[in-house]
């Protein structure tokens, strides 16, 4: 079993500067949901990258508008069958992607989280990936689908739809929220990123009517409506976490045993939330593009990737049905003492 740690981060203002290595741990979320290729790789030159900024000022979210334009530019480049064009579109989300862990790293370590920059990140992949997703439409749309001379043309408008939209979306979005599930358990609310559709849907309507909140309204509208996407997909885990609440008041009061036992369930997990998000899907589309057959991407996303995000599904529900059932029952007002 990996042991976990929670790093007590250190900041990047303080004025004995930690060593590289203490600030490149101190900016991992946790061990269990790091994959190795960001650990050895995209973390440390993301940590480079945020030291940078941080001299020159450059806030978080500034660098998250700087991977909008990176990630399209790249998207820009998978649309032409030539290799050249094609390395220039793995540079290009290569830069994205070092920019999205920078922005992460750099707002931990300076104290600079907010809903907002996690809204905004997430903003930011859906654009590259939907310039990528138009971009391979566009290439395929004149090519010969194989083994026919009939050509793609809609047929690559729906696969691609399919792989996007129904296939790429839930299984990125489930796979984010089984991972700040995992941190929720692990650090506490402090250490997650675990958000409430009731939450966020009473922060949107406190600014109904308000001057001025335009773009807090839309960020919170928007953001409860991937909040509620999350909890109902999840009801077995809805259910165990109102029992938690219930019985223990926050998740920093329940016993340790409780959290453990879930968290030895959840960490084989992690894994697959991992292989859901960027590093595969990307690796993937670098791989296919190069050797010009982007629909190969497109069908293990809708076969492989789902059959993925099932079973994940069903394991985490599974896990929170069996750890509700071993929890302690609610304490009734009025039960005798004994």
């Amino acid at each position: 079993m990996t042991k976990e740690t929670n790093i007590s981060s250190p900041t990047l203002s303080e004025s004995a500067r930690p060593s590289f290595r203490t600030l490149l741990r101190a900016s991992f979320k946790s061990d269990d949901t790091e994959e190795w290729l960001d650990i050895h790789f995209t973390r440390p030159i993301g940590l480079a990258f945020a030291l940078l900024w941080h001299r020159l000022g450059v806030t978080p979210n500034t660098i998250t508008i700087l991977s909008i334009f990176l990630g399209v530019a790249a998207g820009v480049m998978f649309f032409f069958t030539d290799t050249l064009h094609n390395v220039l579109g793995i540079i290009l989300l290569m830069l994205a992607n070092f920019c999205d862990s920078t922005d992460g790293q750099l707002a931990r370590l300076t104290n600079q989280r907010s809903m907002k920059g996690r809204c905004l990140d997430g903003f930011a992949g859906d654009l590259w990936f939907f310039a990528i997703y138009l971009a391979i439409v566009l290439r395929l749309w004149s090519q010969p689908m194989p083994g026919t001379t009939e050509v793609w043309g809609f047929w690559a408008l729906g696969l691609a739809a399919i792989a996007g939209i129904i296939s790429h979306s839930p299984q990125s979005s489930l796979s984010d929220y089984y991972r700040q599930i995992h941190l929720y358990f692990l650090k506490g609310k402090e250490g997650s990123e675990l958000d409430s559709y009731a939450k966020e849907h009473a922060i949107a309507e406190s600014l109904k009517g308000r001057k001025g909140v335009f773009w807090d309204r839309a960020f919170h509208s928007n953001y409860q409506n991937y909040c509620r996407s999350q909890e109902r997909r999840t009801p077995a885990f809805q259910q165990f976490h109102a029992h938690l609440l219930e019985q223990y008041g926050s998740i920093d009061q329940v016993p340790q045993d409780i959290k453990q036992r879930f968290l030895a369930g959840s960490r084989p997990l992690m894994p697959l939330t991992n292989l859901l998000t960027f590093n595969s899907r990307a690796i993937l589309i670098y791989v296919t593009c190069l050797l010009n057959c982007p629909w190969v991407y497109l069908l293990l996303e809708i076969t492989l990737y789902n059959l993925m995000y099932i079973y994940m599904h069903k394991r985490h529900e599974d896990l929170c049905r069996s750890s509700l059932s071993h929890s302690p029952s609610p304490k009734r007002e009025g039960s005798e003492q004994r």
